[in-house]
């Protein structure tokens, strides 16, 4: 996965880079010396992980590599994406380690499946955000613990926003609705907004019973697959993505084919074996009513 400093801009920017130059036959060496950076920046530049994108250099490489001016604007829109900060930049101090490069990608995706445990940020709540938050990070400040949760429910913005709204799908097991977090009222409100969220067009959220056992004979642990949708030639924007999260070491990020078609076979196994949509809303107003007693 691409360190620190990539975003998703920066790693389009540096893929259509090399295919530019591999089109032209150029090593990365000769490619180097004719826009005259060293070979090390140039490596930088098309794996994404730039400190700086000079959109000057950016157009003298698309005149070595004979670009259309099309072309070359489109890429000069890139370099100029890949330049600004994300949104999110402000918050990175209460990231965890490379957490900001799943924001980054959170943001740019077209379609999440999710399979969780308990609810996933997205669709939290405001109180039970912060209740999460505040037994995790005890010897905060009221004013972090705001800002943390601040941060999450800004980044539920991507499947709430009026223009192309992120597609979510959330296979959530059973458990998470007997798991409390706050106070009974803090859970009823919450299987309230999941059962309310389950209606938007762009958001299916199907619960996995206890009584469907393990799908494939495994426990897979929580997980998103992003996927960036296609271009205008079919393509890829941004290789699939899976995200597994873990508390003993770094986040895991997959993008290798194998890896990816497991946990997709994985995700199509959770889904079928989950209830459907109508029956998973019924349950979740179901129990939030027995929170309410």
């Amino acid at each position: 996965m691409a360190d620190e400093d990539s975003t998703l801009p920066r790693r389009q920017l540096g893929r259509q880079l090399r295919q530019y130059r591999d089109e032209m036959g150029l090593t990365l060496a000769k490619a180097a010396r004719l826009v005259e950076v060293g070979t090390t920046t140039l490596h930088r530049l098309e794996k994404g992980q730039a400190a700086k994108v000079r959109v000057r250099i950016i157009a003298h490489l698309c005149e070595i590599y004979e670009r259309s001016a099309e072309e070359t604007e489109a890429v000069r829109l890139l370099a100029a994406q890949a330049a600004v900060k994300s949104w999110h930049a402000e918050y990175n101090d209460l990231l965890p380690d490379n957490f900001d490069n799943y924001v980054g990608l959170e943001a740019a995706a077209q379609q999440l499946f999710s399979y969780q445990e308990l609810v996933p940020g997205l669709l939290q709540t405001e109180d039970y955000a912060r209740t999460m938050i505040g037994m995790y990070f005890t010897e905060e400040t009221d004013r972090e613990i705001d800002r943390r949760v601040k941060l999450r429910m800004k980044r539920q913005s991507i499947i709430k926003r009026k223009t192309e709204p992120v597609t979510l799908n959330v296979v959530l097991h059973e458990s998470a609705l007997h798991r409390a977090v706050g106070s009974p009222r803090i859970m009823a409100i919450q299987l309230r907004h999941l059962a309310d969220a389950s209606t938007w067009p762009n958001v299916s959220v199907r619960l996995l019973p206890f009584s469907a056992g393990m799908p494939m004979g495994l426990l897979p642990g929580p997980f998103v697959i992003l996927n960036f949708g296609i271009d205008g030639k079919g393509r890829p924007v941004e290789p699939t993505v899976v995200y597994v999260e873990s508390v003993v070491t770094a986040n895991i990020y997959l993008e290798k084919h194998g890896d990816v078609a497991r946990y997709r076979a994985v995700s199509a196994a959770l889904h079928d074996a989950a209830l459907g949509d109508a029956e998973s809303r019924a349950l979740l107003r179901k129990i939030a009513k027995e929170y309410q007693l």
